[in-house]
């Protein structure tokens, strides 16, 4: 019996909406509140503006603008590039951080359910995100643990790409040069 696709749709689209309905209650639109999360997670190689969009699949405007309001909220704040005094990318303030620690309804649904389940399931999504990501051609992003640049030193990590030392805890977020090891890319159909 082949699995009704519509039907997995249109329940992960009803699930998300629901988060994003949940995200209103927060003072945060739903983009709003997916990029202070994403910009809470990204190593600092990958927070400028159009690393959010990019991930997102926002246009640079649209990413622009949110990052402004998040700014204004005093959730996150702007720092410019010390190599060229150009660039900017943000920091999550103390105050936003404090909003990411707020549950989210989805999040107490799945404190509510067994552990091997809440793996199996990330597991699962995340190989559906991969395949779309592979599709549309876009980046997978990823933490720097799991990429192929990462490597281990005495004294700690380091990204083989960028030839820069990882800081404590950043082989624990996410980098948008994020590279899986080709044995690990799962191909549709394969």
């Amino acid at each position: 019996m082949t699995p009704d696709l519509t039907h997995t749709r249109d329940l992960v689209d009803r699930l998300f909406r629901l988060s994003a309905a949940g995200d209103w209650a927060e003072a945060l639109n739903p983009t709003q509140r997916m990029a202070l999360a994403y910009l809470a997670r990204a190593n600092r190689f990958s927070r400028c503006p159009s690393h959010v969009a990019e991930y997102m699949a926002l246009t640079r405007g649209t990413a622009s603008q949110t990052l402004k309001a998040l700014v204004r909220k005093k959730l996150i704040c702007a720092q410019r590039s010390p190599v060229d005094g150009r660039s900017i990318s943000y920091k999550v303030t103390e105050q936003g951080a404090l909003m990411m620690r707020r549950i989210t309804v989805v999040e107490q649904v799945l404190q509510t359910m067994d552990t091997d389940f809440v793996r199996t399931f990330n597991a699962q999504l995340e190989i559906v995100l991969r395949q779309a990501l592979l599709l549309y051609g876009k980046k997978p992003f990823g933490p720097c643990r799991s990429c192929q640049y990462h490597e281990k030193t005495g004294s700690g990590a380091h990204c083989g790409l960028l030839n820069e030392p990882l800081q404590a805890g950043e082989d624990q977020q996410i980098c948008q040069e994020f590279a899986q090891e080709a044995s690990d890319i799962k191909v549709a159909g394969a």
